[in-house]
């Protein structure tokens, strides 16, 4: 396996598809990042010379990923729940913040749905 940003990359798979793999990069960023380093997208990882290998940690280690990417969200969110904007709340409140409905469905930020038992008459 070739170890990129810290992260081993699948061998056997195309290298466009590979560098996916790496948090915060994407196909069209993995696609730049190969044109860059002058390398061919159909080759298979496990095809590369230690020379190309070199030359994507290169292009890759301009790009912010992994770790650092992981931090500056983090920041970012609690930047927001910090400065009280309505964002901030909503993700403080573990509900949809980009504008979605709530009434039904967003099932996936608000967790199972908490029924309250039927009281007896």
């Amino acid at each position: 396996m070739a170890r990129i940003a810290g992260v081993d990359i699948p061998r056997n798979k195309r290298v466009e598809v590979s560098l996916t793999y790496i948090y915060g990069i994407g196909l069209s960023t993995s696609q730049s990042i190969l044109e860059q380093a002058g390398i061919d997208k159909n080759i298979r990882v496990k095809d590369l010379s230690d020379d190309q290998v070199n030359e994507i940690r290169n292009v890759v280690n301009t790009i912010r990923t992994e770790g650092d990417l992981r931090r500056e969200e983090s920041l970012n969110v609690k930047r927001l729940m910090e400065i009280g904007s309505y964002r901030g709340i909503r993700h403080r409140r573990g509900l949809p913040v980009r504008g979605q409905r709530t009434r039904t469905n967003a099932r996936t930020r608000k967790g199972p749905r908490r029924t309250v038992a039927n009281k007896k008459k």
